[in-house]
């Protein structure tokens, strides 16, 4: 009953302050993309029974709809529960408009695909994502955060942006309990870490297995200047690493058997201020052939209340940011988030913060809804996002909908005789620097 009472609750508080505009379309267009199994194009969600407008609406919505961002930026972070230990997990991803000449702000952004480089440049719009990973090991990665990055921001830039918005909303909960920003190799810089090193947030990110960092300059002899590094840490040279800070070893069933390294008080040649700790994660050591290592960069700030995460807890903790990456393809394939067509950067913007309350909506709902498997389907104890939104028809129509119905129009007067036509202007796809890219 709790968790029935609460996806209620969050309908009715959706429908009440995120929409200052076209409130009723905004919210039934939610409702018939969480219902609707299989489309081609965006106009087919208007067939949905829970929109009960006609198809031109679905795009008056996005175009003239407005969206109170303010609410919308906080109240997810409001949704993520007190845990033993909460984590987030911050990546990019692309929206691709390789034909839309009239949309702004375009850019040439890197976009993964199953080719045997598996990578890929496309024309579109990069968007920076902040999901809390709530159950390490599913598919479940809940959005707190999703920023379209402008053509002269950088995935870092937005990035810390997020998280320190983040920390900034959370308030007192990070005095409570540990909060733990994982992030991959794209932010495993000097830029990202120093400018996050004052926030109530552990970081920890990945870095390359080229990497060179150093150890601390030591008390200063009386002459000359004074030394900013200290002893060269080459990750390609084990003689330079020495006797490490913390060490254990521990058998997994998925990873086999690990060693796990930590040496503290390292830092980046261009930031000698931002000292963090370097972990080294060999798994499966009893193969005669082992993985390749993984370098981790962790930062425990000053301001952080809690004491520094031990070796395992750090390690496991960044095994816990995949569900984003399964987020994001649910969010691409079953949510039809790329799918629509619009005309304005503003539209496509909007349509994303739909997308991200119907992810909230599933979270919500995963525990009341009865499974309804296909006959070709295996019955699930635990159910992923897809399987909760297959079942969501039953819970629909028990708990209704806020919004009200539509009333009737007259007939539209069309375009006004003798008013000219003006052709749409075309924008050039910006291609960024090579300074952009690296951040301030």
């Amino acid at each position: 009953m709790r968790q029935f009472s609460k996806i209620i609750e969050f309908r009715q508080e959706v429908y009440t302050y995120a929409f200052t505009q076209a409130r009723d379309a905004q919210f039934e267009l939610i409702d018939a993309l969480l219902l609707s199994r299989s489309i081609r194009s965006y106009p087919e969600l208007s067939q949905s029974p829970a929109f009960r407008r006609q198809w031109h609406s679905l795009y008056k919505a996005m175009e003239t709809g407005r969206q109170d961002e303010a609410w919308l930026t906080t109240y997810p972070t409001q949704q993520v529960p007190m845990e033993e230990m909460v984590i987030l997990s911050l990546d990019a991803t692309a929206w691709p408009h390789p034909q839309a000449r009239t949309l702004e702000d375009r850019q040439y952004v890197y976009s993964p695909t199953p080719a045997i480089q598996h990578h890929a440049i496309v024309a579109g719009h990069p968007y920076s994502i902040l999901a809390w990973s709530a159950e390490p090991g599913s598919s479940w990665a809940l959005p707190v955060s999703i920023t379209r990055i402008l053509s002269d921001e950088t995935d870092i830039d937005v990035g810390i942006e997020q998280v320190q918005s983040f920390c900034r909303q959370r308030g007192d909960a990070l005095t409570q309990v540990p909060h733990l920003v994982v992030a991959d190799g794209k932010y495993g810089n000097h830029h990202f870490l120093g400018a996050l090193c004052e926030e109530a947030c552990d970081i920890l990110v990945r870095l390359r297995r080229d990497r060179v960092l150093y150890g601390p300059p030591g008390s200063y002899q009386g002459r000359g200047r004074p030394r900013v590094h200290g002893q060269r840490f080459a990750f390609k040279d084990a003689e330079t690493w020495g006797t490490p800070d913390a060490e254990k070893e521990l058998d997994d069933d998925r990873w086999g058997r690990v060693r796990l390294r930590r040496w503290d008080h390292l830092h980046a040649r261009q930031d000698a201020q931002t000292m963090f700790s370097v972990l080294l994660v060999e798994a499966h050591r009893e193969r005669e052939q082992p993985t390749a290592p993984l370098w981790l960069a962790y930062l425990h700030p000053s301001t952080t209340p809690h004491a520094e995460l031990t070796l395992e807890a750090s390690w496991r903790g960044y095994a816990a940011r995949w569900p984003v990456e399964p987020s994001i393809r649910f969010r691409k394939q079953s949510l039809y988030w790329t799918l629509p067509r619009f005309q304005s950067a503003e539209a496509c913007d909007r349509w994303t913060r739909l997308v991200t309350l119907a992810q909230w909506q599933l979270w919500w709902a995963r525990g009341i809804v009865q499974d309804a498997p296909l006959p070709w389907q295996p019955a699930q104890q635990a159910l992923t996002p897809d399987r909760t939104r297959q079942s969501l028809g039953a819970l629909f129509q028990q708990i209704g909908t806020p919004a009200r119905s539509p009333k009737t129009r007259g007939k539209s007067p069309g375009w006004p005789e003798g008013q000219p036509r003006s052709r749409p202007k075309r924008h050039r796809v910006v291609r960024k620097t090579s300074k952009a890219r690296a951040g301030p």
